[in-house]
């Protein structure tokens, strides 16, 4: 298995710079990136592939984003929402004084229960 790959950016062959270049004299074209591929490095934490294994760039990822969103979902449809146990929310008032008067806000603190 090489330890390159190809952006799958669907419009990465057609960006204008000069990395992109390849080719002779009169014969010159614009080629989709190469990518070094990093094994076992996940941003992840889930031991696979990292995204940037197969994208040159955050424009390249969105391009196929928008291109296959649709086929992705397919994949793995929601068909019901996910839920996280909590316990009773606290809220909290604070106020605060200075030479321009009194200042108060409320903070809300949400605690998940740990289900394991």
């Amino acid at each position: 298995m090489s330890d390159y790959n190809w952006c799958h950016g669907p419009e990465c062959h057609e960006h204008k710079t000069q990395d992109r270049i390849r080719g002779v004299k009169g014969s010159k074209v614009l080629r989709t990136k190469k990518i070094k591929a990093y094994q076992n490095k996940s941003m992840f934490g889930n031991g696979g592939g990292n995204i940037w294994d197969y994208f040159c760039n955050h424009k390249c990822l969105m391009d196929f984003v928008s291109k296959h969103t649709q086929a992705m979902i397919n994949i793995a449809p929601r068909l019901e929402a996910l839920e996280t146990p909590i316990e009773d929310p606290k809220k909290t008032t604070h106020t605060s004084e200075s030479r321009w008067g009194s200042h108060s806000w409320t903070t809300t603190e949400i605690n998940t229960i740990d289900n394991a």
